[in-house]
């Protein structure tokens, strides 16, 4: 199923690889993963849970 979202990497992040989180956005899932292994198992969690974890930010 993650390979059919629409994953997006940080616009801080270059494009020579090193640590890289990748996100796909849905309308009741957060998918997160690792964009040095995209065929792993990813995170899932819920809009409310992503926004409070932003928003802890500083």
């Amino acid at each position: 199923m993650s390979t059919d979202l629409d994953w997006f990497k940080s616009s801080y992040s270059s494009g020579q690889g090193g640590e890289c989180l990748e996100v796909a956005l849905t309308p009741t899932t957060i998918h997160i993963r690792d964009s040095k292994t995209p065929t792993t198992p990813t995170v899932q969690i819920t809009p409310t849970t992503w926004t409070t974890f932003l928003n802890s930010l500083p």
